[in-house]
């Protein structure tokens, strides 16, 4: 007999009175000694609405708002018509209300959303947006607690396409440092177009707010999954990072031709071995040649100074004198290494970068970041 249980109907053999004169216990003898005449049956509605009570007058913190809007409001007509139970009656409530929990061996959440939402990571994202469309699913619970819960990549593009009106809400509801960074990542137009509309929200009705959030959350719940974590633009700079220098220069002449915009993007996305001078600190390169085998980083060097001797350069004047030198004599012992050696060794310290980079442990300066 718990809270979702109010919806049954079905009538319990246990009597209360309405008012002090008439409240009567099992016995049907009222606590003055006098006989009751006036006693009736309590529903299984009326037995949660007792257990409710009781909980909250003890201080438990119950997420009624979960509950679906009906049986909401059935709980409030059936405890606004309870007026007093005696002790016996109340015992004899909980004891039914215990005896049933201890009775539950195993609790499913119910319901397509309460599944999935069990389910998640352990099924494919496809497969539960699937499940949602075909069951139609309706959302109950605070859908504004659900909203502040996704990624803000999803609330990003929600202030960017939606109405700015609908944007202030969002915004309104968030946490005041996710709203600070999402507004920051707005065109300037944009962010200035939804600041204002946020003081235009002091006089939309809560009923309205909590119709643009369920609306919202149904929105977000229903979009269809990514199938790649990132971009095509950093998918295709990933690839021809990897890629031969002239697969790459060959590649990206070819996207040139077919979107200048696209390949722009590439060239930006991309990070090669030419690039470290201009996009890695010198503090950071002892940080990057550690974990690099000291054969591969000679090779690597060995070859730069034939077309990249500034690269070369920048790297050895960066480390260490002692280890500069030391490569440099290893250098001079080596002597020339086919190219396509000289290109592997390369790619390895470039994926040392990247590697670091991912790990936050060396940043590697953008266009953005020198502007």
């Amino acid at each position: 007999m718990t809270a979702l249980d109010i919806d049954h109907a079905d009538i319990m053999p246990t009597s209360v009175g309405m008012s002090p004169k008439n409240v009567v216990s099992p016995t049907g003898v009222a606590p003055s000694g006098r006989a009751s005449t006036v006693t009736r049956y309590l529903t299984r509605k009326q037995k949660a609405a007792i257990i409710v009570r009781l909980l909250l007058a003890e201080g438990a913190v119950l997420s009624l708002q979960d509950l679906p809007e009906g049986l909401q409001s059935e709980l409030i007509r059936q405890m606004s018509d309870l007026r007093y139970i005696d002790r016996a009656t109340l015992k004899s409530v909980i004891d039914e209300f215990v005896q049933e929990i201890e009775d539950i061996g195993l609790a499913f959440p119910g319901g397509i959303e309460g599944t999935l939402s069990m389910l998640d990571g352990a099924i494919s994202p496809s497969t539960a947006a699937r499940m949602r469309k075909m069951a139609g699913v309706t959302l109950t619970g605070d859908p504004w607690a659900k909203i502040a819960g996704l990624d803000p990549e999803l609330l990003l593009d929600i202030l960017e396409t939606e109405s700015t009106e609908i944007a202030a809400v969002l915004l309104s509801k968030l946490k005041v440092s996710v709203a600070a960074e999402l507004l920051g990542q707005l065109p300037g137009p944009r962010a200035r177009k939804v600041a204002y509309a946020v003081s235009q929200t002091g006089s939309i009705a809560p009923n309205v707010v909590e119709r643009i959030g369920r609306s919202l959350a149904e929105q977000l719940g229903t979009r269809p999954p990514k199938a790649f974590d990132d971009g095509p633009v950093e998918r295709v700079g990933a690839i021809l990072n990897a890629s031969p220098a002239a697969t790459r220069d060959e590649v990206l002449n070819g996207l040139d031709q077919d979107d200048t915009i696209f390949a722009t993007a590439v060239r930006k996305a991309i990070f090669t071995f030419a690039d470290i001078p201009a996009r890695i600190t010198p503090t950071d390169i002892p940080k990057i040649t550690r974990d690099v085998d000291q054969a591969v980083l000679v090779t690597a060097l060995v070859a730069a100074v034939d077309e990249l001797e500034p690269v070369a350069d920048f790297i050895l004047n960066a480390i260490s004198k002692r280890m500069s030198e030391q490569i440099r004599e290893e250098m001079a012992e080596r002597g020339t290494v086919k190219a396509k050696d000289g290109e592997a060794a390369m790619a390895a310290i470039v994926t040392q970068i990247r590697t670091l980079e991912a790990a936050d442990e060396i940043t590697v300066v953008t266009d953005e970041d020198e502007d």
